[in-house]
């Protein structure tokens, strides 16, 4: 009996501080748990203050009491800390923080941090929640605020500020309100993609045109229902505050005037002389290029390339592909991951890439004086460039042979004209980029792996932006799973109260049994 009354002591105090834990965190004392164990949990120890009184005053007397005392005061004040430190991180905003995670899901990407360090002005971004309070969207927001002092956050409940809702023109809650200078706009779309794209319309001055050409087959920029088509693209353009349009080349003499850059994107028909005439004047007067060409087999602006020192295979590349229990197979769609280091479009670009159907493009053998032209992409060691293309469509296969270039094979070249050094009487330059593949930006290979950033890249470097190159948010970030009340509730108690429990007294039985 007295052995059963002494470990009365150690269960009750087990009960009566898990019992205090679980208040701390539920705040309800009406709680079943939480009242079990504080009723329990104070008969128990007053039962073993009442019979075992004298003994504990004398056992707190010995040596190895007061040892074992210390342990456990150290030990508390370790726990002390951690819980601290968790709550300080859950409950305070702070200008500093670090990011664990491998994949770095709870941090900005590259593209916002550059957008977020220049601004020149204040940002003001009123987020108008129900009761004032989102948890997700406001941590995602204070995310860009610890990177700047300039921009500034404010929650509101609409149903206490319904003057500001009017003002502001909100019509539903979870709205964000983005303020920088004499502009503004409203989001209901609060993923970091979402606002950084909104701060770079805010913030980005002056209109940048980009025209596609059309009139010899490209793919249409309107045309989501096809995987050949450019809507995807024009999509990823807009969201850099690019105003995108058309032009039907063989309409018009000249390329317009407020063309900030010209697209040409898989042409299947050739082009007529007053056309290259256009835009090679285009080029000459300051222009900038961006051509993705259709798949081998056609020769379209080969020529018109060459003069630019451009250097056009007529040839597929090929990369074979590992498949489980099957071995290798013809690889038509190449991954790259080796880029220049050097040139600003792919310096500290480490992403990967897919070229579906691409070509090789190289720098020419012999380039003009004035004009230098860089290699940006090149595929790996195993792939190579087949000249036997009508044995890949038609028959469906492809081997290395004679005539054939073993990898790495160039397929994304620039080139940087000096109108000057050319004999042109202008300054300044001009610019093009040749991709050897146009099905690396349709609706279909944009959005895989890292396509989407190097297009938007190419054409930030283009137009003159290069502090835009980056990589920029993904849409979806992290993995999440939406619980219930109730089934948040059973994995708190089960994992934070009861388990630990059970384990505490378990090793306690055990101490005391050994003891």
């Amino acid at each position: 009996m007295g052995k059963m009354l002494q470990i009365s002591g150690i269960a009750g105090l087990v009960l009566a501080v898990f019992g205090i834990v679980a208040y701390l965190f539920t705040r309800n004392i009406d709680n079943v748990y939480v009242l079990i164990h504080f009723v329990l949990g104070t008969l128990l120890l007053l039962i073993y203050l009442s019979t075992q009184g004298a003994v504990l005053i004398r056992s707190l007397r010995r040596r190895s009491t007061r040892s074992g005392i210390h342990s456990v005061s150290y030990s508390l004040i370790f726990l002390g800390l951690l819980v601290m430190i968790v709550y300080l991180s859950t409950r305070r905003d702070y200008r500093y923080r670090w990011d664990l995670t491998e994949a770095k899901v709870f941090s900005l990407s590259p593209q916002s941090t550059k957008v977020i360090a220049g601004l020149e002005e204040d940002l003001e971004i009123f987020a108008f929640f129900e009761r004032g309070k989102n948890r997700i969207v406001s941590d995602r927001i204070k995310s860009y605020t610890t990177l700047s002092p300039r921009i500034k956050f404010h929650a509101i409940d609409p149903d206490l500020h319904p003057e500001m809702a009017r003002r502001f023109k909100i019509r539903q809650v979870n709205t964000l309100h983005l303020s920088y200078g004499k502009d503004s706009t409203n989001l209901t779309e609060t993923t970091e993609e979402a606002i950084t794209n909104a701060i770079i319309k805010l913030t980005r001055s002056g209109e940048k045109n980009v025209y596609f050409v059309t009139g010899h087959g490209e793919p249409k920029i309107d045309d989501r229902g096809n995987n050949r088509g450019y809507a995807s693209a024009k999509e990823a353009l807009e969201n850099e505050n690019y105003q995108v349009k058309e032009i039907l080349l063989p309409s018009v003499e000249k390329i317009p005037a407020d063309a900030s850059l010209v697209i040409i994107s898989g042409p299947q028909k050739p082009f007529l002389d007053h056309e290259i005439r256009a835009i090679d004047n285009y080029v000459k007067k300051g222009g900038r290029l961006f051509v993705l060409l259709p798949p081998p087999g056609n020769e379209i602006l080969k020529d018109f390339l060459q003069d630019w020192g451009i250097r056009v295979g007529n040839d597929m590349v090929i990369d074979q592909v590992i498949r489980l229990f099957s071995g290798p197979s013809l690889g038509v769609r190449p991954i790259a991951d080796i880029y220049s280091t050097s040139h600003p479009i792919t310096r500290g670009f480490r992403e990967r890439t897919i070229f579906p159907l691409a070509r090789s493009v190289s720098p020419a053998e012999t380039v003009i004086d004035g004009v230098e032209v860089t290699s940006l992409v090149n595929t790996g060691p195993t792939s190579w460039a087949e000249r036997d293309v009508d044995g890949v469509f038609k028959r469906g296969n492809a081997s290395f042979g004679p005539g054939d270039k073993r990898g790495p094979i160039s397929i994304a070249v620039a080139a940087t004209v000096n109108l000057e050094k050319i004999g042109i009487d202008r300054e300044g330059e001009a610019k093009i980029v040749v991709l050897g593949t146009a099905g690396f930006a349709n609706n279909r290979f944009i959005s895989i792996l890292f396509n989407r950033d190097l297009f938007l890249n190419i054409s930030n470097w283009l137009v003159g932006h290069e502090e835009f190159i980056s990589i920029r948010p993904r849409s979806l970030r992290s993995s999440r799973i939406q619980l219930t009340k109730k089934e948040r509730s059973a994995i708190f108690y089960l994992s934070f109260l009861i388990l630990p429990e059970i384990i505490l007294i378990i090793g306690l039985g055990v101490w005391w049994k050994r003891r």
